[in-house]
């Protein structure tokens, strides 16, 4: 059974971490070390509510985001987007010494900054891009990482603290999206114009909104104003899918999250995505994935 982490709860953290500071619901922060294991706290699957950061200087985190596997490695960060579907599967503990970073998508929003321009940017196809960074960008980003977290400590009750804190992490933000652009360099023939830029944005998050109730390009399409086709061809060009297969990789994803850990039934989880019955859930569900949701839950 999954369970939902909200920013609220993220103070549980403290127990575990030598260094930890957090600023109401708007982020927390903490060290993870071999004397931090937080082995207990991510045993089950989980959605945190909020865009998470792991700058991993030394050891390894395999986890699982949205079913698919990653590697965190020494001298890398993971960028994870909000309400992604997260189980820790194995921490290098005795080596082991990251950051983490999570941030509140109301806190993002207060700052103006709209982190789905990542996925535009050579990491269409992944939910958490894991970028390899230098041992000077590293120190970079500790520094931030640092300067974040000793404002909040020592300016726990201070008027300006806020300010200062979406200064910081606007800062952050920007340094990550030019790091992306470095390690992962967009070809001119390849960077899309600022209007298909902002229709790719737009249309994954409206599809973060509606996908459990819309599964229709033309439903997006419309919203955006532009024609189905066209919505679909520039989606091909700037990730490589079509606006379809965006729609589809996400509600199957959601669809074996909740066979795997809802223990609802198949028609409950057909009524939860908007199907008109378990029917029409079932031939969907195969026709994406080459099994039933009965065949893929005993699998799983």
């Amino acid at each position: 059974m999954e369970k939902e982490v909200r920013m609220a709860q993220l103070g549980n953290m403290a127990q575990f971490s030598s260094q930890f500071s957090r600023l109401g619901d708007d982020y927390a922060f903490s060290r993870l070390t071999k004397d931090a294991s937080l082995a207990s706290y991510w045993e089950s699957p989980m959605r945190v509510n909020g865009l998470s950061m792991v700058l991993c200087f030394s050891g390894e985190i395999n986890l699982d985001i949205d079913l698919q596997p990653y590697s965190v490695g020494s001298d890398s960060v993971i960028i994870i987007n909000t309400d992604r579907l997260l189980q820790v599967k194995h921490v290098d503990w005795d080596t082991l010494d990251a950051y983490i970073l999570v941030i509140s998508p109301e806190f993002i929003r207060d700052i103006n900054i709209d982190v789905n321009i990542l996925n535009t940017m050579r990491v269409p196809h992944s939910p958490a891009p894991i970028i390899k960074l230098d041992s000077t960008e590293m120190a970079l980003m500790k520094s931030y990482f640092d300067v974040i977290h000793f404002n909040t400590v020592a300016n726990p009750d201070d008027l300006y603290v806020r300010s200062i804190s979406r200064c910081l992490i606007a800062a952050v933000v920007y340094q990550l999206l030019q790091f992306v652009r470095k390690h992962a360099p967009v070809s001119s023939a390849d960077k899309p114009r600022s209007r298909r830029n902002n229709y790719v944005r737009d249309f994954l998050q409206m599809l973060h909104t509606y996908y459990r109730q819309e599964r229709s390009v033309a439903f997006y399409a419309d919203k955006l104003f532009i024609s189905p086709k066209y919505l679909s061809m520039i989606m091909r060009e700037v990730t490589g899918r079509s606006a379809a297969e965006w729609i589809d990789e996400l509600v199957i994803l959601e669809a074996k999250n909740l066979l795997r850990f809802s223990g609802k039934n198949i028609q409950q989880i057909a009524y939860d995505l908007n199907f008109t019955n378990q029917s029409s859930f079932g031939k969907y569900f195969k026709h994406l994935t080459g099994m039933s949701p009965t065949e893929f839950q005993r699998r799983s």
